[in-house]
C-alpha cells in the first residue's frame, strides 16, 4: 500500500510543472517598474498591465521602486521566486547599466533575468537651442569642431541612453562638448529652453511640443526610419551615422528559471496587445513604437546593446552621482 501512495504522489508532483501554465496566473501579478510614477517606462507598464489583466483575468499591479539608476528595482526582481508572479518592466538603463555605472555587482541580466518580449522603442532627437548656428547635423558637427568646449549638452543623469549616446559621438567623431547632468528630463528641457544649455538628445514625448512650436530644432533622430511626426527631420543612419542609433527599449522580463508554460502563456498575450490598433496608438503618443519580439530576439537584442554600451560607460568612466 506504501508503494501505491509513493506512485501516487510521484505522478501528482510530473503531472504539477505543465499545469502550473494552465493554471498560471491564478492571483494577482506584480510588475515591478524602476523609475517614480509619470515616466514613459510606467505609462508603457500601465498601459500593458492593464491589457493583461483583461486578458489573462487576473489583476496585474504596479509597484514603483525607483532608485540607484533602477539597480534597486533590479536587485529585488533578481531576488523574486520564478513563478510568474513577480515580473519586471525594464529599460537600458537598470538592465543594461545600472550595476556597472553603480559599481556594484547586484545582478547580473545574463544570468538573472529572462527576457520575454520588448513592449515599445523610443527614438532620441538631437535638438539644438534656436541661437546655435546650426541648421543641420553638419552644421552642427562643424560648430562643435571649431568651438570645442564651448556647447553644454543636458543630460537627464548620468548613464541614460542620452548621455552614452553624447559620449559616443564625442568619441567616434572626435569632438569635445560640456555635460551637464540634471535629475530627470524637465530640469533639463527647461534649461534648453531658456538657453542656459544648447542642445540635448531627448524623447519626444515633451520636446515634439517644442519642436513644433520653433523653440528647439531637430537636427536628426536615431529611430530606423523617419519618425511621422518629424517627416523631414533625417535618422542618423541616413546621413551615414549608423551607430548613432541609440534608441530606449522598454521590455517585460521574468525571473530566470520561470517555467516555460508561464512564458509562454505570457508572451502569446503581450504580442496579442501590442498589436492591438489602440495599443499601438497610444505608445504612438508616447513617442515610441510597439515592437514585440521572441524571447531569443529579445535577449540577441540585449546582447548586441550590452556589446555596444557597456565599453562606452567604462571609455568615459561613467559613475552615478
Amino acid at each position: 500500500m506504501r508503494l501505491i501512495w509513493i506512485a501516487i504522489a510521484v505522478a501528482t508532483a510530473m503531472l504539477a510543472g505543465p499545469a502550473s501554465g494552465q493554471q498560471w496566473p491564478a492571483r494577482n501579478v506584480k510588475l515591478i517598474v524602476p523609475y517614480p510614477a509619470g515616466g514613459n517606462v510606467d505609462s508603457a507598464a500601465r498601459i500593458v498591465a492593464d491589457k493583461l489583466q483583461e486578458k489573462l483575468g487576473q489583476p496585474f499591479i504596479i509597484e514603483n521602486k525607483a532608485g540607484a539608476g533602477g539597480m534597486i528595482a533590479g536587485e529585488a526582481f533578481a531576488k523574486s521566486a520564478p513563478d510568474g508572479y513577480t515580473l519586471f518592466v525594464g529599460a537600458n538603463g537598470p538592465v543594461l547599466f545600472a550595476t556597472e555605472i553603480n559599481k556594484r555587482d547586484a545582478y547580473n541580466w545574463k544570468k538573472d533575468f529572462l527576457p520575454i518580449s520588448t513592449i515599445s522603442m523610443t527614438p532620441l532627437v538631437l535638438e539644438v537651442h534656436p541661437s546655435v548656428q546650426a541648421n543641420n547635423f553638419k552644421e552642427f558637427i562643424d560648430l562643435a569642431k571649431r568651438e570645442p568646449g564651448k556647447l553644454t549638452m543636458a543630460s537627464p543623469g548620468p548613464g541614460t541612453t542620452n548621455h552614452l549616446l553624447s559620449e559616443l559621438m564625442q568619441s567616434n567623431l572626435d569632438l569635445q562638448w560640456v555635460t551637464a547632468h540634471y535629475r530627470g528630463n524637465a530640469p533639463a528641457i527647461n534649461d534648453l529652453l531658456g538657453g542656459q544649455v544648447q542642445f540635448a538628445f531627448d524623447q519626444l514625448t515633451v520636446s515634439l511640443q517644442h519642436i513644433k512650436a520653433g523653440l528647439f530644432r531637430a537636427l536628426a533622430v536615431t529611430s530606423p526610419h523617419r519618425l511621422k511626426s518629424l517627416p523631414d527631420v533625417p535618422t542618423f543612419a541616413e546621413l551615414g551615422y549608423k551607430d548613432f542609433d541609440g534608441q530606449t527599449f522598454t521590455g517585460l522580463f521574468a525571473p530566470a528559471g520561470t517555467p516555460a508554460p508561464i512564458v509562454e502563456k505570457l508572451h502569446e498575450a503581450l504580442v496579442a496587445i501590442l498589436k492591438d490598433p489602440g495599443v499601438v496608438d497610444k505608445f504612438e503618443k508616447l513617442g515610441g513604437e510597439a515592437t514585440p519580439m521572441t524571447p531569443d530576439e529579445f535577449r540577441a537584442y540585449l546582447e548586441r546593446e550590452d556589446a555596444k554600451w557597456i565599453p562606452v560607460v567604462r571609455k568615459a568612466n561613467i559613475k552615478a552621482d
